[in-house]
């Protein structure tokens, strides 16, 4: 899951990031059943995910990945922009990553009681392991086990970390033209709605 990434785009709005961290363990129409910031932050959430999906650079990283992933290679592409993120966060935003991720984990956690059960129950290991492992190419490998292990069914997850360092080159160029055109978009959207 692409955690920091969303986190990133939300801007300085404290409900809209706590819906945007939300936004996939909520299904369903959403009107009502949250705060109105919160589900904004769904929406820009689902936005996002949308947005990533349409962009050239986000395919071609797709493109990239061994088709055996399948529709995988849409969440690997997700996990391994995150690491590009994470490796060159003070490039991207003022704030240091640690100083960043106590500020969103302090937010989230005041909103807790609107949070979905399973994010309440993984919010520390989201913020205290995950993100900061993604810095490491081990740390990307080893959030695809865990993630391979939540799911029901057989899946590839759990051996997918060599795509990262096989196509590592070409997935930073696709992640630095992604990132600029991804933000001016999210900007936009932030000021639209």
């Amino acid at each position: 899951m692409n955690f920091l990434f969303h986190l990133y785009l939300s801007g300085d709005d404290p409900e809209l990031l706590v819906g945007n961290l939300m936004g996939d363990f909520v299904k369903g129409r959403l009107p009502g059943r949250f705060p109105p910031g919160i589900e904004r932050g769904v929406a820009f959430h689902r936005w996002i995910d949308s947005a990533a999906n349409r962009s050239p650079s986000f395919v071609r990283s797709r493109e990239r990945l061994d088709p055996s992933f399948g529709l995988y290679r849409g969440v690997l592409v997700d996990l391994f922009y995150d690491h590009f993120l994470a490796i060159a966060w003070q490039a991207y935003h003022p704030e240091p990553l640690e100083q960043f991720l106590d500020r969103a984990y302090r937010l989230a956690r005041d909103r807790e009681a609107f949070l979905p059960e399973r994010l309440r129950q993984i919010l520390p290991v989201i913020f205290t392991e995950l993100i900061p492992s993604y810095r490491e190419e081990a740390g990307i490998a080893r959030a695809l086990e865990r993630m391979s292990g939540r799911i029901a069914r057989p899946n590839p997850l759990g051996q997918a970390g060599s795509e990262l360092e096989l196509h590592y080159a070409g997935l930073r160029d696709d992640f630095e033209r992604f990132l600029p055109a991804i933000r001016d978009e999210a900007a936009a959207w932030r000021a639209a709605c």
